[in-house]
């Protein structure tokens, strides 16, 4: 108890037990234990006074002072504990708590436990790590105000519009100006920015802007964009956009974003820009002075806590970045290759007329069908028309189907006259697989139902006096023209002087086996 002294000095001053518990409200067998204490230790009145009243406490009573307080935590190691993923203080003083238990030693409640946590962090000038951890995510936003990119020739200005990348554990920046805020633009600039951070982070925090999140309703799932998405499944990142007419939920682009708006645009103010790596080259400049500059509440700068804390945490980057990719609609051709870019890619046989999804880059075709790779082809360049095929896409014996081959659309046009059995002839012998010129034969004897027969077998004439193989586009000119109204009457050709005919012997098709 807290009066052990005091009963002690009245006791030796003559007082009866009895008035003292009365004057200290104190139990008649309180003031009788701390007497039968006091003359058990034989002490006197000099030692009494002399003697603290801890120290007579725990003289008299050693074994009721010797009872242990709560555990101390160890706050060091929470703090680096609160660093690890997943990891907050609920979690940490379970586990505290439990060694406590397991030891018999008393332990802070939770609530003293975050106190004394706090008081810890303030006399250390520490941050607390509660909401962040390092390279657990990154938030990303266009700032609202734009910066003048000057024509060269004319002087006229444009828009450049900047690109803010936070990490909010560190709050260190990157910034990068884009000509406008379309998809690519926007894609490309995630990619600078992790080259720039050196690493990608677990969450990828944007706003609801339509080049990255397609739909965000308030009861249902967030709709990405296709690219976007691919792009985070590319970096191995989960997007977790902010909530629509929630800025807080970004709060550390948002106001890095209030910040470089000072600290970049206003201060290139009085520049002017012609060339948009020269003002990027001017902006990373002014972002790494901001970086670098000392916190005012803290120790440290952006940099330095970046680099000693959260790079280290930060996910490796893939050995190939990312590359924006165009994603369109497309139906497999009855020869088995889709169309792109007045280019022909083929895909296995079985597609043929289905919808596919094609996906392609400046040097890469992809084609998926419900969501799975059926084709990967090189990009084609050059002249158009070209055909990129992979042997394994095409059906056995080279044919399609049965009712789709050579002869078929020999027989047609046989049906159509002398002229265009000719030109088909040598259209399905002019390409090293014969399954490339159906398209072409296709649309071209589809030309006897909009022009008629007669004038079909007409243009098919004079477009062999032209050129040795006419394709398409010349017999469809000759008939969209009039050509074929105004011309003399066209010979019939001579079959037997094909010298200049990229045409296949009849062995090639089957010999007797086709039909008359």
């Amino acid at each position: 108890m807290a009066k052990e002294k005091e009963i002690l000095t009245r006791f030796l001053g003559g007082e009866s037990q009895r008035s003292i518990a009365a004057a200290l409200g104190v139990s008649r067998n309180t003031v009788a234990k701390m007497v039968d204490a006091f003359r058990k230790e034989g002490l006197d009145a000099d030692a009494v006074e002399k003697m603290s009243r801890q120290d007579l406490a725990e003289r008299l009573f050693p074994s009721a002072t010797r009872k242990v307080g709560p555990a101390k935590p160890d706050f060091e190691h929470i703090h680096r504990e609160l660093l690890r993923p997943g990891v907050n203080l609920k979690l940490l003083w379970g586990e505290y708590s439990m060694d406590c238990r397991q030891t018999g030693l008393p332990f802070l409640s939770y609530s003293q436990f975050c106190k004394q946590y706090s008081s810890y962090v303030d006399q250390h000038r520490l941050t607390m790590h509660i909401r962040h951890k390092p390279g657990d995510r990154l938030m990303v936003d266009w700032a609202g105000t734009a910066m003048p990119l000057y024509n060269p020739v004319t002087g006229v200005a444009s828009k450049a519009y900047l690109f803010v990348a936070t990490l909010p554990f560190s709050m260190y920046c990157y910034a990068e100006a884009c000509r406008d805020m379309k998809e690519e633009s926007w894609l490309n600039a995630h990619v600078h920015a992790f080259e720039a951070f050196g690493g990608t982070t677990r969450l990828l925090v944007p706003d609801n802007l339509k080049a990255g999140i397609i739909s965000h309703r308030k009861y249902e799932d967030f709709i990405a964009n296709a690219s976007y998405q691919e792009m985070a499944n590319h970096y191995h990142i989960a997007l977790l956009p902010a909530r629509v007419l929630a800025p807080k939920d970004k709060a550390a682009v948002e106001g890095c974003v209030g910040q470089l708006t000072t600290h970049v645009i206003a201060r290139l103010r009085n520049r002017k820009f012609t060339d948009l790596a020269e003002m990027n080259k001017a902006i990373w400049a002014e972002v790494k002075a901001f970086n670098d500059a000392p916190f005012q509440k803290r120790d440290g700068s952006r940099t330095s806590v970046f680099e000693e804390e959260e790079l280290p945490a930060l996910h490796v980057l893939p050995a190939v970045p990312y590359e924006y990719a165009h994603w369109k609609r497309a139906t497999v051709q009855i020869n088995y290759h889709i169309t792109l870019d007045y280019q022909n890619y083929s895909v296995p046989y079985k597609y043929a007329r289905q919808k596919v999804d094609v996906r392609y880059t400046g040097t890469l075709v992809e084609i998926f069908s419900n969501g799975n790779r059926i084709a990967s082809h090189a990009r084609l360049r050059g002249a158009r028309g070209q055909y990129s095929t992979i042997t394994e896409h095409m059906p056995p014996n080279h044919q399609l189907y049965s009712e789709w081959d050579g002869a078929r659309f020999r027989r047609w046009a046989k049906k159509i006259g002398s002229n265009a059995s000719l030109v088909i002839s040598r259209l399905l012998g002019s390409y090293v697989v014969e399954e490339q010129a159906y398209k072409g034969c296709l649309l071209m004897l589809n030309l006897a139902g909009k022009y008629g027969s007669e004038r079909l077998e007409t243009a098919c004439g004079l477009a062999l006096q032209r050129t040795p193989v006419p394709r398409y586009q010349l017999v469809n000119h000759i008939l969209a023209h009039k050509e074929d109204l105004a011309a003399p009457h066209v010979a019939r050709p001579n079959t037997n002087n094909n010298a200049n005919a990229f045409v296949r012997g009849a062995s090639y098709y089957g010999g007797s086996c086709h039909e008359n």
